[in-house]
């Protein structure tokens, strides 16, 4: 039986892909061992979100080299489109494909070895993901707590910053049938909770010849029951408007959580960086869930230091935080990425203030998440969480469905997986303790 090791760089549509591909690997007798470990065949799906994330893949590939001078090492993903000659240069590669036929990898391992004969060159096949077709796969593992599923492909928003519309290509969406079928039938074997992602999950649906949008795909899922919980990927704000509020706001299938990729509050930065919304917008969006949804809570990702960012310009992101009221927020600097528009702007932010403004934005993020708990504490309202790990002090960690992180003790050795309501008690370093009733 041969070995397979994969790993992953980057986003939740990535893990989503990894997994389906290892799925078809063991669906035909390979067994998916850890990837540290000496196999005959390693996966290395890549990310291209900044030149870090190139580094790391180019570092993973060496890795997988070395534990295996003799592998079949197979690189895909985004960087592996977006520049497939550097990795060309890396000793052992034997193929290379980009973001499109990632299941094809399988049948040509499979060939590979079966031939045993080595590459001399690697084989590499990225084609031209502006004319891509949404690759169909599924997954059926099924874990208990939480499992990913992919709807969407492909962004056109064509952000100065960014090099993954170029790397993933026009939206295109996984057809509603194959989304139910695929949702009910990891309910069925278990999962509790799935989240349905894309790299621009809003658009889902666009690309369909019938009006048929993510709002129309959640009433679907309710109406039919087909999971306990659906809890729903990034989404940008211009593509949340007052209808789509209206039609998701009754849905009990729904989890009341909205991560924005909102990348900063200030209307200057945005523009510079070719967003398709302003503050006051986002803002609406915000307030229009809130005011429709009870208890939503929001996270988003903030950067800070994008070229030409003033102290005015951070500020007027720390005043947005402030005002939204964000339940966290994954803040990070800005990183000047070859071959974007951005790369050549004037006035690039040093990485000393960099630095200096991602603590203060933490902070600020920190002090707020903080203010949101405290909320939750004294409210005393039941939080509905699934249960996730126990540690050896018998503490349970969870999640609620406004996307609170709880810690709660009991005795009970088999809660794992199960969704129950548990009451707030305190919090600490960004987290609920909660007690459970006697009976659970």
């Amino acid at each position: 039986m041969y070995k397979v090791g994969l790993y992953t760089l980057g986003c939740k549509v990535s893990q989503y892909e990894t997994e389906a591909v290892g799925e078809k690997f063991s669906a035909r007798g390979f067994s998916v061992r850890d990837f540290d470990t000496p196999c005959d065949v390693y996966v290395i799906n890549t990310c291209t979100v900044t030149a870090e994330s190139d580094r790391k893949c180019r570092q993973f590939i060496r890795r997988a080299y070395k534990k295996n001078p003799d592998a079949v090492i197979m690189v895909m993903g985004c960087y592996s489109q977006r520049a497939p000659e550097e990795i060309e240069d890396i000793p052992g590669v034997s193929v290379i494909i980009g973001t499109e036929n990632k299941l094809s990898l399988v049948d040509i391992a499979e060939k590979i070895l079966e031939d045993k004969t080595k590459l001399s060159l690697p084989l590499v096949n990225t084609t031209d993901v502006s004319k891509a077709t949404f690759e169909r796969m599924s997954i059926t593992r099924a874990p208990r707590t939480r499992a990913y599923v992919k709807i969407e492909d492909g962004c056109e928003s064509k952000c100065t910053y960014c090099a993954i519309a170029d790397a993933r290509g026009r939206v295109r969406s996984k057809p509603r049938q194959d989304v139910i079928a695929e949702v009910e039938a990891l309910y069925r074997a278990g999962t509790r909770e799935i989240v349905l992602t894309g790299i621009e999950t809003g658009s889902y649906g666009r690309d369909f010849a019938e009006r048929y949008t993510l709002a129309d795909l959640i009433s679907e899922l309710d109406a039919r029951g087909s999971c306990e919980r659906i809890r729903l990927g990034s989404l940008a704000p211009e593509l949340i408007n007052h209808d789509f509020v209206m039609k998701i706001r009754d849905k009990k299938i729904l989890a009341p959580h909205f991560h924005l990729s909102m990348q900063s509050g200030s209307d200057a930065v945005l523009r510079r960086m070719k967003r398709r919304y302003n503050s006051e917008q986002a803002m609406r969006v915000i307030s229009d869930i809130r005011e429709n949804i009870p208890h939503a809570t929001f996270t988003t990702d903030l950067m800070v230091g994008f070229p030409g960012e003033t102290e005015g310009n951070f500020f007027e992101t720390v005043d947005f935080v402030r005002r939204a009221g964000f339940l966290d927020a994954h803040v990070f600097a800005y990183s000047r990425r070859e071959g974007t528009e951005a790369a050549y702007y004037e006035n690039q932010v040093s990485e000393k203030v960099k630095k200096e403004r991602s603590a203060h934005l933490i902070n600020i993020k920190n002090e707020t998440r903080d203010k949101i708990l405290g909320g939750i504490v004294r409210m005393q309202r039941a939080l509905s969480v699934i249960v996730e790990t126990r540690d050896g002090n018998g503490v349970y960690a969870a999640h609620s469905d406004t996307y609170v992180e709880v810690n709660f003790f009991s005795e009970n050795l088999n809660l794992s997986g199960e969704m129950i309501d548990v009451a707030p008690v305190s919090h600490e370093n960004g987290m609920v303790w909660c007690e459970i009733r006697d009976s659970i």
